[in-house]
């Protein structure tokens, strides 16, 4: 089946390139330094506590003079420039080096742990609070304007459009009062950004752009010194996130509804440290610095590596070493999983301490329809206004309207001097494009419309030339006032070609002599909402995790769960040139896994204001341990393939499932891990030892805990060791003991029952398969797995278990049955 994919928008996810990859430059290179020195998070005084307040800026003031001193002694003056020092959750550094001598010499000094050189970044690019189970938990929060109240959603993008309504403040909202007394964050004012842009929902705001200024890319003209987002794409993750609640959502003049964050009562800080051609990542780790450092509560993250970093282990490059300190510091990280999917292996979020999300559809469509002037009606898409009234307008195939010497078959409707101006005038023109060759043909839509409204044609139909079917996932993501259709079967495509041919008359030679087919297209900006369950969107990456840069899989479950991300509306900055045909408007139609996380983000600050106490792993298995792997009939979700196939979907495509807010406020049960447990799962890394973990984080590996009883002393560590609210076994060879500890946070003492759905190929079997619970008490849990029939994929389980209070904990299994024991 042929599909036809239109020149859309598909916001990406910000994804890490190679430096090699942008402008050519002199060597001259930006790294990233770390030294052995104590950050603020872990320096400790007298070894009784960490630093705080006016002590802990002190401290970093004296490590700031340091990196000056230590610089000054070793290099050269004038052969670098240090653009900064970070000091809060890593003690290092980045600097401009003018020569490879200057890093040589670095790295054989005493005191540096890590040199990393920069890596440069790219761009990758309503409905859904109540679509996900948001606005039902709204009421128990107080409503929706204090949904999130408390909670601070640091946004680590392209900065924000503070005058766009879904940040403006009103003095009935919770946004009127002051931010929270625990987030220490300012307000950095610049370029379309004035003092005010930060007095309600915006509590802080910063920039980071060195890295970018050093490699001579920052333009201040069009780039802003200063927070604004001048590309569109942060504004529009922030307003999914936290936006105002009912917030008129107008584009073209037309009003589609009202927009509402998940958490509409949060507040944001914002990191700006993306631009429109992209950024570094030494920018990226010094938002991620100062945003643990003002007190945000959650992180929100639509950038990760494009491939895995070189080195012992995916998990240790600096980004993701860093956003473990971040956690340790009871911050949250939510980020996207990258939009290079269906193909496997191919996530970009790897560390287990990282809450990954995937995009999904939604029910949500835009329909249209053309009625022709036999009274047939056929199903469209576009965002377009209709042709005025009930009147039947003359239909036109592009062919047949344009200069003699300009048609060879293939007219793309893009050029506007080739068309006959008296015989397009009033029509509705048909152009057509061959999907097969879409990419030579580069398709602008956009572009279509703009013809179209130049020539003075009353509308347009858009259809494939080889009459194949559109890809619905690709349909136009910008509203146009210019009345148009884009034909989705190839049936209808050739019905309406019959319509037309029978309806003109020829000459001899082919000749258009007369006109007689008509055509009337409907409105096709209003929504309708079918009920259907989501299906994970085709270019969402997809699982297994892997371990390192040779592809060896992870025993971690990536990704975690599954949120919408796939024709998301959301705020989208006037000034952005990114998307030519929606430039001025104050909102967008976006696609992407950078749409997916901040609505888990906005989650995690509901989980955050309800439970306050709860660590980021209580609320990672919150969210997994609830999410929906059914639709309302039971059947099992599905994922789309890049031919527009739909198959089951496996935890590798969506993890643990479509996340369920209103069921994660209240699971039952968790799965807690802490920072120690962490470093003993990076430890357990194979290929990975004490020294890679201590230059990486600092922390050596720690002791193993006291087996359970009856375990031995010799029991060996696995990764799959890791508490978390799923087991992913990466060779089973023979058998494998897995034990979580659960937590319960419910209200009751609660009976549990464990059901077990077991793997392709192996025997699963869990102890106790029944337990009793109180508020507040543990219990551990034991899974053992057997290979009964060795396979060369994984497969796929679960274990269910089942409250008699109505909580159900769900724990997706992923385990590749590599060998069975000898008999």
């Amino acid at each position: 089946m042929a599909f036809l994919k239109l020149s859309l928008v598909f916001c990406s996810i910000l994804t890490f390139l190679s430096l090699n990859c942008g402008p050519s430059h002199v060597f001259a290179k930006v790294y990233m330094v770390v030294m052995e020195d104590d950050p603020v998070i872990s320096y400790k005084v007298n070894r009784k506590h960490v630093v705080r307040g006016e002590e802990a800026q002190k401290y970093k003031r004296v490590a700031t003079t340091k990196h000056d001193s230590f610089l000054d002694s070793f290099l050269p003056v004038g052969s670098y420039k240090k653009l900064y020092s970070y000091t809060h959750l890593i003690n290092g550094f980045a600097l401009h080096a003018e020569s490879e001598k200057l890093v040589r010499i670095l790295s054989g000094a005493k005191g540096v742990r890590l040199i990393q050189e920069d890596i440069k970044m790219a761009k990758m690019i309503t409905h859904t609070p109540s679509y996900i189970g948001a606005s039902a938990v709204w009421p128990l929060l107080g409503g929706a304007e204090n949904s999130g109240d408390g909670v601070v959603i640091g946004m680590i993008d392209t900065g924000i459009d503070p005058k766009n309504p879904s940040f403006a403040i009103s003095n009935t909202s919770s946004q009127a009062k002051p931010p929270p007394a625990s987030f220490k964050g300012i307000c950095r004012t610049g370029n379309r950004f004035p003092p005010d842009s930060c007095s309600g929902k915006i509590v802080g705001a910063r920039w980071f752009a060195r890295a970018a200024q050093a490699t001579g890319e920052f333009n201040a003209t069009i780039h802003y010194e200063s927070p604004y987002d001048p590309d569109g794409h942060g504004s529009h993750t922030a307003s999914i996130a936290a936006g105002n609640f009912h917030t008129p959502l107008v584009s073209r003049g037309y009003n589609f509804g009202y927009a509402s964050g998940m958490a509409p009562g949060a507040r944001l800080a914002i990191y700006k440290a993306a631009y429109p051609f992209g950024g570094y990542m030494s920018d990226v780790i010094a938002a991620v610095d100062q945003a643990v450092e003002d007190g945000v509560n959650v992180i929100s993250l639509s950038m990760a590596p494009s491939s895995v970093s070189p080195g012992p282990a995916s998990f240790l490059n600096l980004l993701e070493a860093q956003l473990l300190l971040a956690t340790k510091a009871g911050v949250s990280v939510v980020q996207a999983v990258g939009n290079a999917g269906p193909d496997a292996n191919t996530v970009v979020s790897f560390s287990p301490w990282i809450l990954s999300v995937a995009a999904s559809t939604t029910d949500r469509k835009y329909r249209k329809s053309i009625i022709i002037g036999n009274g047939k009606v056929f199903s469209c898409g576009a965002l377009s206004a209709p042709t005025p009234g009930e009147t039947m307008y003359p239909l036109a195939w592009a062919d047949d309207v344009v200069n003699e010497n300009s048609s060879d078959g293939s007219v793309n409707c893009q050029d506007p001097k080739i068309f006959i101006r008296p015989l397009v005038q009033g029509k509705v023109i048909i152009c057509m494009f061959d999907s097969s060759s879409y990419y030579e043909d580069d398709l602008d839509l956009a572009g279509v419309i703009a013809t179209i409204e130049r020539i003075g044609a009353a509308g347009v139909i858009v259809t494939d030339r080889s009459s194949g079917d559109v890809d619905i996932d690709y349909e136009p993501t910008f509203p146009t006032t210019v009345p148009s259709a884009i034909v989705l079967r190839g049936s209808d495509t050739r019905a309406l070609f019959r319509y037309y041919n029978n309806n003109t008359v020829r000459d001899e030679h082919g000749n258009v002599v007369s006109f007689g087919a008509t055509v009337r297209i409907t409105e096709g900006r209003r929504a309708s909402y079918s009920g259907e369950a989501p299906v994970v969107a085709d270019y969402s990456s997809r699982g297994p995790d892997v371990e390192n840069a040779q592809m060896q899989p992870a025993e971690v479950l990536k990704p975690n769960v599954m949120a919408p991300g796939n024709l998301i509306w959301g705020a989208w900055s006037p000034t952005s040139n990114a998307l030519p045909e929606i430039q001025g408007e104050k909102y967008a139609l976006l696609s992407g896994t950078s749409m997916a996380a901040p609505h888990v983000a906005g989650v995690v600050a509901l989980i955050k204001q309800r439970h306050p106490r709860w660590s980021p792993a209580m609320v990672m298995s919150a969210i997994m341990s609830t999410a929906d792997v059914t639709d309302r009939s039971g059947r099992p979700l599905t994922a789309r393939g890049d031919d527009g196939s739909v198959d089951p979907a496996t935890p590798f495509d969506m993890g643990a499932g479509a996340v369920n807010a209103a069921r994660a406020l209240d699971p039952g049960l968790v799965f807690d891990a802490g920072y120690s447990d962490y470093l003993r799962f990076l430890c357990a890394v194979p290929g990975v030892d004490n020294a890679a973990v201590l230059r990486a984080v600092g922390a050596p590996c720690p002791p193993p805990p006291s087996p359970p009883a009856g375990a031995g002393a010799g029991a060996a560590r696995w990764c799959s060791d890791l508490n978390a609210a799923s087991v992913t076994v990466a060779s089973l060879l023979g058998s494998r003991r897995v034990d979580r500890r659960v937590t319960s946070v419910g209200a009751q003492n609660e009976t549990y029952m464990a059901y077990v759905r077991a793997p392709g190929g192996v025997a699963v079997r869990v102890s106790p398969s029944q337990f009793a619970i109180a508020p507040g008490a543990a219990r551990t849990l034991r899974i053992v797995f057997n290979t009964t029939a060795p396979g060369n994929a994984f497969s796929f389980g679960e274990v269910v278990l089942k409250g008699d209070k109505k909580h159900r904990v769900r724990i997706p299994l992923a385990v590749y049955p590599a060998a069975a024991l000898s008999p």
